[in-house]
């Protein structure tokens, strides 16, 4: 069973109340994100409030708005966002991202999320993390995660997400169909020349061009600890690695 809390370098993820723990790729998603140019981001589906608060870390003046449609999960977000040393700058809102929408939230420089997306598995029978795994049509679709972006990004704004590689084509397709393409892919294994885990695209607006592509393995060839790649990484984050 995970743990009730995950402690990092410079702040703490109380996570009981939330269906998703800390995970790894998660984590990668918060150290991978490109924040050049940050001024305002966004965190979708916030859960524990983790991908708020990396960034917070990482950039020094970026403002952070998350939102999270489950109420106990956002209450922990928000919790979890005043307990770290950037409290003023972490807004968790308890809505929806239609709700959040509706209320005209200006624009955004970065929209991260880490989105649902077993879409034709089995569903858990625990509710909540349920919902927070199926992208269904009464929570959070790519096509309207997609379409938030290309309303309330900047011109030069990014949407970044992660998936596992056949959710991620849909994803994609979603994308296109709102006006925005993929820039660049990060492609998570667990170690070189393992099967892609996860991958993690930045989307922009404007045609579809060339795709800057790397890779990520999280372990060393021989699986005997992780590789130096990842440690650099997360270095800034994790207590031990």
């Amino acid at each position: 069973m995970p743990n009730d809390y995950f402690q990092f370098q410079q702040f703490r993820i109380e996570q009981a109340a939330c269906a998703m723990k800390v995970s790894t790729d998660a984590c990668v998603l918060g150290a991978a994100l490109d924040l050049r140019g940050a001024v305002r981001l966004l965190d979708v589906g916030t859960g524990t409030g983790l991908l708020a608060l990396m960034a917070a870390q990482r950039h020094p003046t970026v403002e952070i708005e998350a939102v999270e449609i489950d109420p106990a999960a956002a209450a922990q977000a928000a919790a979890n966002a005043a307990a770290s040393p950037w409290g003023p700058r972490v807004r968790v809102h308890p809505l929806s991202l239609a709700a959040y929408a509706a209320a005209g939230p200006g624009r955004f420089s970065h929209v991260v999320c880490n989105p649902p997306f077993f879409q034709q598995a089995l569903r858990s029978p625990d509710a909540a993390r349920s919902a927070a795994r199926h992208a269904a049509a009464d929570t959070l679709t790519f096509a309207e995660i997609s379409r938030f972006a290309a309303g309330f990004l900047t011109v030069e704004g990014r949407l970044t997400v992660l998936l596992p590689v056949p959710e991620m084509d849909r994803f994609a397709r979603a994308a296109a169909a709102a006006g925005l393409h993929p820039a660049t892919r990060l492609v998570l294994r667990h170690r070189p020349g393992s099967r892609a885990l996860r991958q993690v695209v930045a989307f922009g607006r404007g045609a579809p061009g060339p795709v800057v592509e790397q890779e990520l393995a999280i372990r060393t060839a021989d699986d005997a600890g992780y590789s130096d790649a990842y440690r650099a990484l997360l270095a800034g984050f994790y207590l031990a690695l």
